[in-house]
């Protein structure tokens, strides 16, 4: 397993990292740790953490995730893993986080208050990467900077991060740090995969002029590229059929990425690995580790046995003439999910 550095920061993580947004929900503690336990022996030394996971959010379930990894990081030893989490941002829409005061979440009471549980749910003294879950266009940038900034010299965060960001906030966020001083956006963590690309219309040329690095979440288009949807299926234990069933506002984010464009952009990827020898999810992690401007791929599972193919990526160079096809594969179908 390959490591990378996160832009200007001092953290090296691997290529491949962790999601947890399924522990505490789609997998109970025994299976979250054993998923855990897979990945980090297998190198795996970077996990992603928010505080209103689990997924679906539930104000009842919140910060369930941070406790799982809190739990599993007292085991080990505390500088063997980056460790990465989430203040959620502005309340409201299906990704609603926990109550804030007034319409923010990225004020600076509200992020110092956010820091603490998390250390507290974490069991640690310090986050590694401490990152802006949604952004808070009523509130500017300075405020959010400051606060993360005073975090950064107390010693509780090591560096910082911004997350389902565009390219005017990434810029604008980086023009105020350098123009006050303070503490910089090192990663931004957006959607990214075969099924999405629309990043590299304009994020990819911020990341690699600023020296920022993306942290790529659903390299498998949220489970659809492992082909598991194919036919109309909604097989049992899979995240779209668990939100169908347990949270129906989360039935549009299953709309966008399960559809007839995105079924038939699987199948054919599926052939394409095929002739490389692969499997389809492998192929599609390989496939997002071969951009120039990612920093490591967030891949999530509900069990541990979902974790090889996975991992098998790291391994694996598709030959040109394969992402020749993925590209004209992207040109006839216009990134499906938009």
């Amino acid at each position: 397993m390959q490591r990378r550095r996160l832009g200007r920061s001092g953290l090296v993580v691997s290529e491949i990292g962790l999601g947890t947004m399924t522990f505490g929900s789609m997998a109970d503690e025994a299976e979250s740790f054993a998923c855990l336990d897979a990945a980090f022996d297998a190198g795996v030394n970077f996990i992603d953490a928010a505080e209103i996971y689990p997924v679906p959010p539930d104000p009842a379930t919140a910060g369930r995730s941070e406790e799982i990894c809190g739990k599993w990081l007292a085991g080990r030893p505390r500088d063997a893993v980056i460790v990465a989490t989430k203040v959620s941002g502005p309340t409201g829409g299906w990704f609603q986080g926990p109550v804030r005061s007034g319409n923010t979440g990225l004020d600076r009471h509200n992020i110092e208050s956010a820091v603490e549980a998390s250390l507290r749910r974490l069991g640690t003294d310090y986050i590694d990467l401490y990152q802006t879950h949604w952004p808070d266009a009523g509130l500017p940038i300075d405020e959010t900077l400051e606060a993360l900034d005073r975090l950064v010299e107390a010693g509780k965060l090591r560096a910082v991060g911004c997350s389902n960001e565009s390219a005017y906030g990434l810029m604008k966020s980086l023009w105020v740090a350098d123009r006050e001083g303070t503490v910089r956006y090192a990663t931004i963590q957006n959607n990214f995969s075969l099924l999405n690309r629309r990043f590299e219309d304009e994020l990819a040329q911020v990341c690699r002029g600023e020296d920022v690095r993306l942290l790529a979440y659903s390299p498998i288009g949220a489970g659809v590229l492992s082909g598991k949807y194919a036919d109309g299926a909604w097989p049992a234990g899979a995240r779209f059929s668990f939100y169908r069933e347990h949270s129906p506002r989360t039935q549009v984010m299953t709309e966008r990425f399960v559809t007839p464009n995105t079924l038939a952009v699987t199948e054919r990827v599926h052939a394409l690995a095929r002739d490389c020898g692969l499997a389809p999810v492998t192929f599609s992690v390989a496939w997002v580790l071969s951009r120039d401007f990612v920093g490591s791929a967030l891949i999530g599972v509900t069990h541990r046995d979902q974790i090889g193919e996975h991992l098998a990526a790291a391994q694996a160079k598709l030959p040109n003439d394969a992402l020749e096809a993925v590209d004209a594969l992207s040109r006839e179908f216009r990134y499906p999910l938009g």
